[in-house]
């Protein structure tokens, strides 16, 4: 509950600041609200009650709240949060991180949403390139692939704001920091303790349109190699955003059984890009009749709530030690600071679960 009233105030903040509301305007009702955003009255009740003790907003007992003309505030110290999709599993706890770490610095947050699109991210960058935030934390749209986006982060850059990547930085862009997973080290990790145990078929399902799915794949195909086993390159399936919203949305599970029967008949094993892939393959598996691990072993990245929701819990990667949220905010803050910024890739530990276990 939180994540999510925090959520509604930066989006209504921002509404707020990109319209230039003045002082008395009036806003949505609480009902409106509730439709608008999908979110329950509590939710915006408590969404509407931080942005009053900011001085954004003032209520007036049975007429409604309205706007006070001051959500802009001091542009030079608000932080700009660009993230892929705000309902992603793992980005709540991410901007939770990184809030705090801004909060304690004087800074507040401003989030943006690209939903992975180009076209999306290449508005918001527009916006920031009109009415610039003290510094950008952004995770890019399809950062597997070149972005036509790449002249906007350098006016920025020029401009002199500055910026720090997450999980996966465009290769045009040399020499802005990006704090991301090791995910080459993390593919290979679990590759070689798959073979560890005897799995000699291993495969892989992965997402093609970010950084990670192919550092992820590159990991894992170069243990496979060390450890002696056989190679299929039909055993690696790949998706996209379109297809895990299809996946996701429509509740549609014939990518993965596609995948199992035309691409993984014979696997032993598979890694998958992330928690969300594997909790939905498993499902699959058991609905096929077969037995996970006895059949087939699942791994996967994240450690998330995923990992534990399912009929079998899903053996998976963590960061026990460092938080991505709270290292990419430091790194920024530094940078901000006028310190040299620097990339970093945090290591992985495996956390055996059942899905696994011979």
């Amino acid at each position: 509950m939180a994540l999510k009233y925090r959520l509604l105030a930066d989006q209504l903040r921002e509404e707020m600041i990109r319209q230039e509301w003045k002082a008395g305007r009036r806003l949505p009702t609480e009902a409106e609200l509730c439709r608008r955003f999908h979110v329950s009255r509590q939710t915006v009740r408590r969404a509407l009650r931080q942005l009053a003790e900011e001085g954004a907003v003032q209520s007036r007992q049975g007429s409604g709240t309205y706007a006070t003309g001051q959500a802009a505030g001091d542009r030079g110290r608000q932080v700009a949060v660009i993230t892929s999709f705000l309902d992603d599993y793992i980005f709540p706890t991410i901007l939770h991180d990184a809030q705090n770490v801004f909060s304690d610095h004087g800074y507040s947050v401003l989030v943006y949403a690209t939903e992975n699109q180009v076209s999306r991210e290449r508005e918001i960058l527009l916006k920031l390139a009109e009415r610039p935030a003290a510094a950008i934390l952004v995770e890019g749209s399809k950062t597997a692939l070149p972005s036509p986006n790449s002249d906007l982060y350098q006016r920025l850059r020029r401009s002199g704001t500055p910026m720090v990547f997450l999980h996966g930085a465009y290769g045009e862009l040399a020499g802005v920091p990006c704090i991301a997973d090791d995910n080459y080290g993390g593919g290979y990790k679990l590759a070689r303790y798959l073979a560890d145990r005897g799995r000699q078929c291993i495969g892989g399902i992965f997402k093609s349109d970010d950084a990670q799915g192919p550092q992820r794949y590159h990991g894992a195909v170069t243990a496979i190699r060390d450890s002696g086993l056989p190679f299929s390159d039909r055993r690696f399936c790949w998706y996209d955003t379109q297809d895990r919203l299809d996946m996701l949305a429509q509740q549609d599970s014939q990518m993965l059984r596609r995948f199992l029967t035309e691409r993984l008949s014979d696997a032993t094993a598979v890694i998958c890009y992330n928690d969300e892939v594997a909790y939905h393959l498993i499902r699959v598996l058991l609905a096929m009749g077969r037995r996970v691990p006895e059949d087939v072993a699942v791994v996967s990245f994240d450690n998330s709530y995923y990992s534990q929701i399912g009929p079998v819990h899903i053996t998976s990667l963590w960061h026990r030690h460092e938080r991505m949220g709270r290292v990419a905010a430091e790194e920024l803050i530094r940078v901000l600071q006028g310190q040299p910024g620097a990339s970093r890739a945090l290591d992985w530990e495996l956390m055996e679960r059942a899905s696994s276990r011979s």
